[in-house]
């Protein structure tokens, strides 16, 4: 995809996607994860576009953004300064609704809880990336519970996280990225998730860079958790085939988020390449909802009533 415009934050460049008209229209910003770049919303993105002002923009380290060298460039407060570099581009006076996938998903639940973005935000739709604080509660309070189900989730979420510890390994993973596993990437994706992804032109560099965000911030957060609070009306879509998460790992969000929507789906990690028209709706209904005030149906059954 090409570049509407770049956005300054700080001495990095974030190239820019635009689908539909601003205006009236509620504006939608889009955050891929890893190893993605902003392509892998052009499908639902072109599907919100009917109805929304769209945006989706290339992280730090991905796509046509810049990418820095030093691993502490990625840390999440210069995510968090990032996204707020574009709200104040694509949005200044009126808040947007964020939705966010994977690495996105960890970096956005950084935005939701903090005072930086108060008030810029009217929603969060997450997918398959938790908080890093959160996270790191939740290990915590398994471990300690001497429960063995409960310690035994933790280990399957280790199991589930094995890649975590290969990306920390100096030169490894960005050798295999530049070396062709960017070129057997849609193979790949193929073979776990069962669709077969477009070639990204910028897998190697988005693979290569991609991995600093692991390096420079999941020791720190996890390991000494902070408590982080949103009263950000928050939809959590969870994908119950994802390889990389177990369900279990978001069943204690309701003490972080009063307002909070949960919704399963029988599918995998890539909801917005697999189930592009299906995630579309569901954003649309609960962007309507938070605009409107009507809640339909269908997010009445998925309010957690405990959190409400």
């Amino acid at each position: 995809m090409t570049p509407q415009q770049h956005v300054k934050s700080g001495d990095v460049e974030l190239a820019v996607y635009t689908w539909g008209k601003a205006g009236k229209k509620p504006t939608i910003v889009l955050v891929h994860g890893y190893p993605d770049s902003a392509s892998v919303w052009k499908n639902c993105a072109e599907i919100l576009a009917e109805q929304y002002h769209v945006i989706a923009y290339d992280v730090r380290g991905a796509g046509h953004s810049s990418s820095p060298g030093r691993v502490a460039d990625y840390g999440l407060d210069y995510l968090v300064r990032d996204l707020a570099a574009v709200l104040d581009v694509v949005s200044p006076k009126k808040p947007v609704h964020l939705v966010a996938h994977d690495w996105g998903s960890i970096q956005s639940w950084e935005a939701v809880t903090t005072e930086r973005l108060q008030g810029r935000i009217a929603s969060y739709t997450s997918m398959s990336g938790p908080s890093l604080d959160h996270a790191g509660h939740w290990i915590k309070q398994r471990l300690k519970s001497g429960s063995l189900k409960q310690m035994g989730q933790v280990a399957r979420q280790l199991g589930h996280s094995w890649y975590i510890a290969m990306f920390h390994l100096p030169v490894l993973a960005p050798t295999l990225w530049k070396n062709g596993l960017d070129k057997r990437w849609p193979k790949i994706l193929q073979k776990v998730e069962g669709f077969r992804a477009e070639v990204n032109e910028t897998q190697a560099q988005d693979g290569s860079y991609g991995v600093n965000l692991y390096r420079a911030n999941f020791s720190k957060r996890v390991l000494k958790p902070r408590q982080r609070h949103t009263d950000i009306p928050v939809q959590l879509i969870v994908p119950t085939r994802d390889k990389f998460m177990v369900r279990e790992i978001w069943d204690d969000l309701g003490q972080w988020v009063p307002n909070l929507w949960r919704r399963d789906l029988d599918a995998g990690h890539w909801l917005q390449l697999s189930h592009p028209e299906l995630l579309a709706d569901w954003v649309s209904e609960f962007v309507d909802f938070i605009e409107s005030g009507e809640e339909p149906s269908a997010l009445q059954d998925a309010r957690l009533r405990s959190a409400a």
